[in-house]
């Protein structure tokens, strides 16, 4: 692990950790118990600290890693899609796309740095980054389909784009999980690593990042930025949340995994 120095109001969080290392700032996701699966609080943590990188002149480039060894992120707590009807699954997902929207539109460049699983809103959360770090063992996917549910928080945009139509199809439309090394091949990831050197490649990178003219690297975000095709997702989303079939898929899938 890299060593940080305390940043202002970290303390004050709950489900993340964020830390200043010189000009680099750390957003760590921090419920490994919970194999950082992203709640309520978390989206609303992600969203300040967000805002306080941003805010922050002397921070030029942030990094999102996670605790524990096991998993990047999970994505969406199920517990909460449990709760969740029709009317409350538009809330869950416009929240979930405004505040990974707002990571993809920081002026400064983010890097994901993915060690275990990310998946669903995890592999969400990653690809609203600039640039992916994954381990050798991560594994990658979209399994709401599973759930006979769409990703919520952006994937059907951003996925394509990154990966090409047909590849995004086959992760969205059949729900497999791919290892970092296919994902790399489709370019999905940028670099794949042993697990302990994740967090010093993302560094290495993030610190050639803050070499370069902060304003060239916000402007470039901005002209590669372009489209939102985030209502439809949204809307599609909340409809299957009125199907008894994806409610019956969540409950059964959250008992299966308590079993494990």
């Amino acid at each position: 692990m890299v060593l940080l120095e305390a940043y202002r109001m970290s303390s004050s969080y709950i489900t993340i950790k964020l830390e200043k290392k010189r000009h680099i700032a750390w957003i760590f996701l921090d419920r490994p118990d919970k194999l950082n699966a992203i709640n309520p609080i978390m989206l609303q943590e992600l969203s300040e600290a967000i805002d306080n990188v941003e805010e922050d002149t002397s921070i030029r480039c942030a990094i999102i890693s996670s605790t524990g060894e096991k998993s990047f992120s999970t994505g969406a707590d199920l517990t909460e899609l449990q709760k969740l009807t029709p009317e409350t699954a538009t809330e869950f997902s416009s929240k979930g796309q405004h505040v990974f929207s707002k990571l993809e539109k920081l002026s400064k460049p983010v890097v994901a740095a993915i060690i275990g699983y990310a998946l669903g809103g995890g592999l969400e959360l990653a690809l609203a980054c600039d640039f992916r770090i994954a381990s050798y063992h991560a594994q990658l996917g979209c399994p709401e389909i599973e759930l006979g549910l769409i990703p919520a928080w952006g994937a059907t945009q951003r996925l394509p784009r990154t990966v090409g139509l047909s590849n995004a199809k086959w992760m969205i439309m059949l729900g497999d999980k791919i290892q970092a090394e296919k994902a790399h091949k489709i370019g999905l990831v940028d670099k794949v690593v042993p697990p302990n050197e994740v967090e010093t490649e993302a560094e290495v990178l993030a610190q050639r990042l803050c070499e370069f003219s902060p304003a060239a690297l916000k402007y470039a975000k901005c002209a590669i930025e372009s489209g939102d095709g985030m209502k439809k997702e949204t809307k599609f989303f909340s409809l299957l949340f009125s199907l008894k079939n994806a409610k019956k898929k969540i409950e059964n899938f959250g008992s299966q995994r308590n079993k494990q």
